[in-house]
């Protein structure tokens, strides 16, 4: 039994049903159409599309391809991350919308005999045993499994009943997300991305700019208190667009907040349970990492653990080899994102040059080669199991 049905959810349930056990994931909305989440297809998750067949399929579906990443330093765009060299098949982002995504996952995972999606349907609580409580507009229920995988996001209800422990690192800042149209002479930042630009990121999805604004921590109602026009003051002299774009921006319906957290379990697991992506480890959006260590935690998951669940003999053990093999990118992809993000001072204000990595890149490109392997292919790249009965080596 799966709880949550975003990236890790929804992979780790194809993977099982795939290895032939029964799968049901609940995913407490009635549908994917949420904007503004981790939409950035790193190289190694295209990479598990070619693996499973898929990639053309996929590549259908509608997306934009940076070739490397870009930000504004000192005045010039520098590249931080080339991803050109990378020993994959496509060496690229593919920025799509994550709903497009979960949809084709539920659409493959669809046509396995043992899945069942769920929308619309909350967990409430772990039962005594193994399973789930769980309740829907319509009413409640339980699902008894043996085990549990917490996939349900960085407000974990599966992690907070089993009382598994957070480590927060703390932020010092918040981003705040918005559309603003894209016209066709339109200065085009290199291979669909730039920032950050002292705290802005442009990001070109084809015919509109998602635009992310980066804010002191819980300052977002000071903004708001500021009024529409100091805030598009703000973004205009930011951005390399002209200054009546942002009048597009008439109401704060239009803006979104999204609460950044960075954090990690102590111990991802308990009797009966696991979990992965963000339940277990909450990322920074720093280099779009999220999505990518959810999917390659899923993978981890299936490869280790498909067979003693199909054979009945599914162990504490079991469950600590899917941390320890996925501990270590966590910790080496928070550190690489601390070292990312920019200084602030006591008032939250953002130091006035790059952090000093993002500086040494400026000044050494050849590091831009190393980051695109860092950000494309992450730490620890999983492959999936030609048989996923096998544990990895």
């Amino acid at each position: 039994m799966i709880a949550g049905g975003g990236p890790a959810g929804m992979m780790a349930g194809l993977l099982l049903a795939r290895a032939g056990l029964r799968v049901t994931v609940l995913e407490r909305h009635p549908d994917f159409l949420r904007d503004f989440r981790g939409d950035t297809i790193h190289p190694s998750t295209l990479q598990l599309m070619v693996q499973l067949g898929w990639l053309d399929e996929f590549l259908a579906l509608p997306h934009q391809k940076a070739a490397d990443l870009h930000a504004e330093i000192a005045g010039r765009q520098v590249t931080i991350a080339d991803f050109s060299r990378l020993p994959l098949e496509c060496r690229y982002i593919a920025f799509m919308p994550q709903w497009d995504f979960l949809n084709f996952l539920a659409a493959k995972a669809a046509g396995l005999p043992g899945f069942t999606l769920m929308m619309g349907h909350r967990v409430t609580a772990l039962l005594p045993g193994g399973g789930v409580a769980w309740e829907s507009d319509s009413g409640t229920g339980e699902i008894r499994a043996p085990l549990v995988i917490g996939a349900d996001g960085r407000h974990s209800v599966v992690r907070a009943q089993a009382g598994l422990e957070v480590i927060d690192f703390g932020s010092p800042v918040d981003v705040v997300w918005l559309r603003l149209s894209r016209l066709p002479d339109d200065p085009a930042p290199a291979m669909s991305h730039a920032g950050p630009q002292q705290g802005l990121v442009l990001i070109d999805r084809g015919d509109f700019w998602q635009c992310g604004y980066v804010i002191r921590k819980g300052s977002f109602d000071d903004v708001k208190a500021a009024g529409l026009p100091a805030f598009r003051q703000a973004l205009a002299a930011l951005a390399p667009l002209p200054a009546d774009r942002f009048e597009e921006i008439a109401d704060w319906d239009q803006v979104h907040l999204l609460s950044i957290r960075m954090d990690r379990l102590r111990r991802w697991w308990a009797p009966g349970v696991l979990c992965i992506g963000d339940a277990a480890h909450a990322m920074s959006p720093v280099g779009g990492f999220g999505v990518n260590l959810a999917i390659q935690d899923a993978v981890a998951a299936a490869n280790i653990l498909a067979r003693p669940l199909r054979e009945g003999r599914l162990r504490d053990a079991d469950l600590a080899k899917v941390q320890a093999r996925r501990m270590f990118p966590t910790r080496a992809t928070q550190g690489l994102q601390r070292m990312m993000r920019r200084k602030r001072n006591a008032k939250g204000e953002a130091a006035p040059r790059p952090p000093g990595f993002v500086r040494l890149i400026a000044c050494w490109p050849v590091l831009s080669r190393l980051m695109g392997r860092l950000i494309g292919m992450g730490f620890r790249p999983e492959r999936i199991r030609k048989d996923p009965s096998h544990e990895p080596g």
